[in-house]
């Protein structure tokens, strides 16, 4: 009887992690797909300033610098998630709310005339509609991730799902420059951000039974909230590792220009490269996957980042844009693993009931360090016409040997544990009265 028991509970359990992966699969999908900031919006916008508007590349880097002023305080964004119920369904009614007002504002980019300050404008209007509904993304995984102890199961399907949408505007969006009018990519992407809108409508058992009203959902008032985030010690490590390991300043415009410029490949290589890139991720996410339930964080953080060091040094030796191909594997390997582990730490660094707030703040500092670096790189890339681009990537791997140090700045008691095992650390500093956990 006690076996069948048994049996049964693990057979609810294990079709309740079905069911959430699924959830957060379908979610995770449409979210990447319509953002803004992602590859099949981001690189069009590069190619119309670049071919159509004659942009230079201090002028491209500038643009992605001003219209990522939103996500620079996607904090904000994300207390305001952890306060507000709107129409008394929390993250859905973000989702039902916001979705559409960012489709609108794509549609009306689609529309209008195609020129610098329109593009800054529209690109700036969509960022902001945007950061609610992303706000209510991740706020979510990462609560249900320290509920049902999988912050690094949920890091791994976000990581892989998330790749999707950048692989697929990676390898059209070279065609997609060439052969589809700027109105006819925002109109899509306006069509993908309703589907989010109507994911908001579908409430899955095993992701929304009794999710805020569990401690790690915990939260107090606005002053409350602050002093609880700025005291847990947890975060600080958490964020700067994210800040530097985004902040590349050889991977984007620089390498851009030095592919199509210097190397004379067409435009469409470089979109080629993001895309082998995005996919040489996968298969070391999906490693990280199995790791994850059988080693401890504090171990994985330290392989991945050590094999990720050394990551953009094949570019210093790329001579043509088909050896830039061939090199995107192995770079794209080098990543997974550490990838996914600093969002796993990301997730279980998380105070109670401020699950959006560090969230969108680790993503406004993945933005702002991805453009700073940028701008920095683009900046270095200009300094010497003939090693510009060899200087970037050194600085690059300068950045990421720094992030070793700060592992070691992460409370022990929070890494310790495998996915799946019991960690009192994580999802700490529950308040013991609560304002703000509302219900669905």
């Amino acid at each position: 009887m006690r076996r069948q028991y048994i049996n049964t509970v693990a057979h609810n359990d294990s079709a309740g992690t079905g069911q959430t992966f699924i959830y957060f699969g379908w979610l995770t999908l449409f979210v990447y797909f319509a953002t803004p900031g992602g590859y099949l919006v981001d690189i069009q916008t590069s190619y119309m300033l670049k071919n159509q508007l004659h942009a230079t590349a201090t002028q491209v880097s500038a643009f992605r610098l001003v219209t990522g002023i939103p996500v620079y305080f996607a904090f904000v964004f994300g207390l305001m998630r952890d306060l507000w119920n709107p129409l008394g369904l929390r993250d859905r009614g973000f989702f039902l709310i916001f979705a559409p007002l960012t489709a609108i504002a794509f549609f009306g980019m689609a529309v209008s005339r195609l020129s610098y300050q329109g593009l800054l404008i529209g690109m700036l209007l969509v960022m902001l509609a945007s950061r609610f509904t992303s706000a209510a993304y991740q706020g979510l995984i990462a609560l249900i991730g320290q509920e049902k102890l999988m912050s690094g199961r949920l890091s791994t399907l976000w990581n892989v799902v998330s790749s999707v949408p950048v692989i697929m505007g990676a390898f059209a969006s070279g065609y997609i420059s060439e052969h589809v009018p700027p109105r006819a990519t925002f109109s899509l992407v306006a069509v993908l951000t309703l589907f989010i809108a109507l994911l908001g409508f579908w409430k899955p058992y095993s992701v929304f039974r009794n999710t805020y009203d569990k401690p790690q959902a915990r939260g107090l008032d606005f002053l409350g909230d602050v002093k609880r985030l700025l005291k847990h010690r947890a975060i600080y490590p958490a964020v700067l590792i994210c800040f530097l390991w985004n902040f590349a300043p050889g991977a984007a415009t620089p390498l851009q220009f030095y592919l199509t410029n210097k190397l004379h490949a067409s435009d469409a290589v470089y979109s080629y490269y993001n895309g082998i890139f995005a996919v040489s991720f996968i298969p070391t996410f999906l490693l990280y996957g199995v790791l994850c339930k059988k080693l401890p964080l504090n171990k994985l953080l330290w392989w991945g980042t050590i094999i990720a060091v050394p990551q953009m040094i094949p570019l210093a030796f790329i001579h043509s844009g088909n050896l830039a191909l061939l090199l995107a594997v192995p770079i794209g390997l080098m990543g997974g693993i550490a990838t996914a582990a600093y969002f796993d730490l990301a997730i279980r660094s998380c105070p109670a009931g401020l699950q959006g707030t560090l969230m969108m703040l680790v993503e406004g500092v993945f933005a702002l360090s991805a453009r700073g670096g940028d701008l920095l790189g683009s900046s270095i890339y200009n300094s010497s016409p003939r090693n510009g681009f060899l200087y970037c990537v050194i600085a690059t791997t300068v950045v990421y040997a720094l992030i070793l140090p700060l592992i070691l700045l992460v409370p022990k008691d929070l890494i310790a544990t495998a996915d799946g095992e019991s960690n009192r650390a994580i999802g700490a500093e529950a308040p013991n009265e609560t304002a703000t956990t509302g219900t669905l």
